[in-house]
């Protein structure tokens, strides 16, 4: 079985440039509105779908959760020396757990986390952008994507 996430962009050629960078894989499908990547590890239908307008932003974030912190640091690591800005949040708590993470943004202002879950708490945090991310200007440092 393999989770599927259809994601409305402005730029088609912008997000698949952006998309294949940080799944670091080439989509299987593309057309002139659309484009589709299947990835194994994690198990993703993931599809984009041009639209002239994107309003809205629907969804709070989508992620990925990974093994162990240094998964968390390899992907940041690669994401970085392809110029992205990841924001990065290490041994924070967020969403009832101590996490160590970092960010990056799409060309249609769609947050992607990165996320270790080292443990379980009690409380949700208390700062207010725990698991509830705001989409801010794309910030990619000399890359000729996005």
């Amino acid at each position: 079985m393999k989770m599927h996430v259809g994601v409305n962009v402005t730029d088609l050629e912008r997000s698949i440039e952006f998309y294949a960078r940080v799944f670091n894989s080439e989509p299987v499908k593309v057309k002139p509105d659309y484009a589709k990547f299947l990835l194994d590890d994690p198990g993703l239908n993931f599809t984009l779908n041009l639209k002239n307008e994107v309003s809205g932003n629907q969804v709070g974030h989508f992620g990925f959760q990974v093994e162990n912190q240094e998964e968390v640091l390899q992907h940041k690591d690669r994401l970085e020396k392809l110029g992205f800005f990841a924001r990065e949040e290490m041994d924070v708590t967020c969403c009832y757990a101590t996490q160590d993470k970092f960010w990056v943004t799409d060309p249609d202002g769609n947050e992607w986390e990165f996320f270790y879950t080292k443990g379980d708490v009690e409380t949700m945090a208390t700062h207010s952008t725990c698991c509830a991310t705001t989409p801010s200007k794309i910030e990619i440092k000399n890359s000729p994507c996005c």
